[in-house]
């Protein structure tokens, strides 16, 4: 698994109006080649009387990449679209840019920075993240002992998941992976080695 990677946070779109012609990005995160399938097949039946329906997605696993003009001349739409993802070291993520054309030919050259600035404007809109591989940290503890847990996981830096209340507390906390044992040391050294610590997971979280 990697320690990190980049994707969208969130479905967006974003419009734009170049020399007339209207072009609407609409961004996606996608796990598989299916789901950005099912995002390209939405915007064709939604925008069923656009001139083009561009696209491009990259998918991690499998390091799928696959992009298409959708009849504008070669390598001016789809390509452009694809390299705006790839400049930004994108993986997981779908983008459609739909085109209704305006009666104003735009060249080879103005379609590219317009299909490019158009997926730039949707994956802005969709909010770039990092994604870091982290273990969920159980740290089980006496009441008497949490608010120095508490305090100290805060303090330096970790994130609380969950709390759970029971006979004794338990706190759920994310360690970037390479920071998990320094974070167990921290605990048994603020309390004396009064707590009870154990990896129950690991996640990808935005950090």
């Amino acid at each position: 698994m990697k320690p990190s990677y980049k994707t969208v946070a969130r479905s967006a779109s974003a419009t734009m109006i170049e020399r007339k012609s209207k072009f609407i990005a609409t961004v996606r995160p996608v796990k598989t080649e299916s789901q950005a399938l099912e995002l390209i097949a939405e915007m064709k039946s939604k925008y069923y009387d656009a001139t083009h329906n561009v696209y491009a997605y990259i998918i991690g696993e499998g390091n799928i990449m696959r992009y298409s003009d959708d009849g504008e001349p070669s390598g001016t739409a789809g390509v452009p679209v694809l390299e705006v993802m790839r400049k930004e070291g994108l993986i997981d993520t779908a983008v459609v840019v739909t085109r209704y054309f305006g009666g104003i030919l735009l060249g080879a050259g103005g379609l590219v920075r317009a299909y490019g600035a158009s997926a730039k404007l949707g994956l802005d809109e969709a909010k770039i993240v990092t994604r870091t591989l982290c273990d969920l940290v159980e740290v089980s503890c006496d009441y008497t002992l949490f608010g120095k847990v508490q305090y100290e996981t805060l303090g330096a830096g970790y994130i609380i998941s969950d709390i759970v209340y029971e006979s004794d507390v338990r706190v759920y906390v994310y360690t970037k992976i390479d920071k998990t044992d320094e974070y167990i040391k921290l605990m048994c050294d603020i309390t004396n080695a009064k707590v009870q610590t154990k990896k129950v997971a690991q996640e990808y979280i935005d950090l």
